[in-house]
């Protein structure tokens, strides 16, 4: 019998109900957006209930891509930052369990959503899609439902313009109509104008049927024919009715489009079928490639055949083309002499002919390549959506070693700062995701640069925060970052003692004194040994020595570190005076003389690096006599409190 342990159960436990709730919030947002996108193609239509929740469902399906990744990322950060927060990370790793160990039964997880987000891509998601656009494009076709304003002209019925001047909320009656009919190729419209009326539709609600009460029919009957001429310049018609129908075409119904249509298109294939469509197409472009290669080479050059196909068998009496170059002419032909001998205007008329002859070539030319063009990128939208079969696994992975860490970093739970890193994160995604995709889309990228550019951004990022967090490294401490620069540049470092509530380890006096005396015998020699500024040639050649510099170092270190043991506040004042002895460059530039000639002999590269390395020495000689003086203060303070503390022996030993 199988049997799981107690921490990957509880582990598994915290995280899938926090993933389901994440899943489902980013679901719902870009469902939230798509529904903002298109509001206005389904708003106003009489579209039923039951069609809005198909497409909302089709639309959740493809809307998956998008919201699994970010639901990773979110439930991944709140699960190992509410661990960090109350210190049951910390109870982990104190246990001897590793952050590794700690994310395995998740890592398997993901993996198992990786692998099922695979077979979604590849099966579910297509025929989703197709099911989705179909829908949609069958909605814009829908008609608007008719919702005649007062005092404004209404344009959704195809062909006419109605006008209303007053409804009756109780029984539809419209008062003063106005009915512009726009359908007629005339060059006015046709015009009814009827004190009132009402507006009703067949059974069938494919026409329209308006019942005008009192009115007048205005229409233009000019048609521009030879009759119209003869009997007049212009003709009208005009007539009064005291009743009268109008029946227009307008269908009301809603009818879905075929699913064929957009199942060859490129949304709804899976991965074979993809692959069929880019071979087929591929082998399609090469041989119109190669056909109009072929006219290329054949083609005349001012007139004159550059080469000529021969039809030859071969042995397996196959019939096979080659190009043969044509005869070369026995002597040398002056073209200049030839055109001169012509009249000016016969010299324009070839001019004329011979560019004429261009722009046809070339515009027959430009025409095949786009329909070349158009092939490359039928191609290259089939290649993107084959890549991005995979993309979205890989992307979950990622987005799993990037959530973990960085909760266990950040030791943050609940939805305020993982929301927001979750947000700040995916819209890098974002950015990168789509720009990859527009440059392979237009071809400006190769297809797997473009679709795999957000991955290759982000891997990098996930393997720093694993191995930051598996190290327990401080990544988000601003003090690391601000030393690190400050080294980095160059620039001083200050130090930070507080007195401490536990010593382990006290102070001797004596101790700290020999410590004391022999630091300050070490910076006196290193001082003598580099008195004077050092010249050009040995600065490069030899500099400091950065062994002596590095036991300085760590002598430092070391004083500073015994005497932050000392229940004297002065005593930790003064030590935090010691300054910080960096390790630079500069210092000591080579091991090697003959490297240290080349900087000298480039000159450009050598007297900056020279004017830089003095600066920095002449800072290290300070910073040496400033470790002095400290170690002369602390002195006379330990000093001075064994004086004080003999002379209150002394009087107590009197007074006894």
């Amino acid at each position: 019998m199988l049997k799981i342990k107690r921490l990957y159960v509880f582990m598994l436990k915290t995280f899938l109900p926090l993933f389901m709730m994440t899943f489902f919030i980013c679901l719902f947002i870009v469902i939230m957006q798509f529904l903002w996108k298109y509001i206005d193609e389904l708003v106003g239509k009489g579209l039923s209930v039951d069609l809005i929740a198909e497409l909302f469902f089709y639309a959740a399906l493809s809307m998956v891509p998008l919201a699994l990744p970010l639901s990773i990322l979110l439930a991944s950060l709140m699960t190992f930052g509410n661990l960090g927060e109350h210190f049951e990370l910390t109870a982990m790793k104190s246990s001897g369990i590793s952050l590794l160990k700690v994310m395995k039964p998740l890592t398997w997880f993901i993996a198992l959503v990786s692998i099922g987000a695979f077979f979604f891509q590849n099966n579910v998601l297509p025929q989703s899609q197709v099911k989705m656009w179909t829908l949609l494009f069958s909605m814009r076709q829908k008609s608007p439902t008719l919702d005649i304003p007062e005092g404004a002209i209404y344009n959704q019925i195809p062909g006419y313009n109605l006008y209303v001047k007053q409804k009756n909320p109780y029984n539809d009656k419209l008062y003063g109509i106005l009915i512009y009919d726009v359908s007629t190729t005339s060059t006015y419209p046709r015009i009814v104008a009827a004190d009132s009326g009402s507006l009703s539709m067949n059974d069938k609600k494919t026409h329209l049927i308006l019942t005008l009460d009192h009115g007048n029919w205005y229409e233009d009957l000019t048609t521009g024919t030879t009759m119209s001429n003869e009997l007049g310049s212009e003709m009208y018609r005009r007539e009064a009715f005291k009743h009268k129908e109008i029946i227009i075409p307008y269908d009301d119904n809603f009818s879905r489009m075929d699913d064929d249509a957009m199942r060859n298109e490129y949304i709804g294939k899976n991965i074979t079928e993809l692959r069929r469509t880019i071979d087929s197409v591929s082998v399609r472009v090469d041989s119109v490639g190669n056909q109009v290669g072929k006219e290329l080479r054949v083609a005349n050059s001012v007139g004159v055949p550059t080469a000529r196909i021969v039809n030859y068998k071969t042995s397996d009496k196959s019939v096979k083309v080659k190009l043969v170059k044509p005869v070369k002419l026995s002597h040398y032909i002056d073209f200049d002499s030839i055109l001169g001998s012509f009249t000016p205007t016969t010299r324009k008329m070839i001019a004329n002919a011979a560019v004429n002859n261009l722009k046809m070539d070339k515009q027959a030319y430009e025409f095949k390549s786009y329909a070349m063009e158009d092939d490359n990128f039928t191609i290259r939208r089939h290649k993107i959506e084959l890549q991005k079969k995979f993309t979205l696994s890989l992307a979950c992975l990622i987005f799993f070693f990037i959530g973990a860490p960085l909760g266990a970093i950040i030791r943050k739970g609940g939805l305020g700062t993982p929301i927001v890193i979750s947000v700040l994160l995916f819209i890098v995604y974002y950015i990168f995701d789509n720009s990859g995709y527009k440059l392979a889309r237009d071809g400006r990228w190769p297809v797997w640069q473009g679709i795999w550019l957000s991955s290759a951004v982000l891997l990098p990022l996930g393997i720093f925060l694993t191995k930051k967090a598996i190290d327990d490294s401080a990544v988000f401490n601003a003090d690391a970052y601000r030393n690190f620069f400050r080294r980095l540049l160059g620039l001083h470092q200050t130090r930070h003692l507080t007195l401490k509530e536990v010593i382990i380890e006290e102070v001797d006096t004596v101790t700290a004194l020999d410590k004391i005396a022999q630091l300050k015998q070490h910076c006196s020699e290193f001082l003598d040994k580099y008195k004077g500024r050092q010249s050009y040639m040995t600065y490069l050649q030899e500099g400091y020595d950065k062994n002596m510099l590095r036991d300085l170092t760590a002598e430092v270190e070391s004083v500073v570190d015994y005497l932050s043991n000392s229940r004297n506040q002065l005593i930790l004042n003064k030590a935090m005076d010691f300054p910080i002895l960096r390790q630079l460059l500069t210092y000591h530039v080579t091991n090697y003389k003959q490297v240290g000639m080349a900087l000298a002999v480039v000159f450009p590269v050598g007297l900056p690096l020279y004017l830089v390395g003095i600066r920095h020495q002449a800072n290290l000689k300070r910073e040496l006599k400033t470790t002095r003086r400290v170690c002369d203060e602390i002195t006379d303070i330990m000093t001075q409190d064994i004086n004080d503390t003999q002379e209150n022996m002394q009087q107590e030993i009197v007074a006894q």
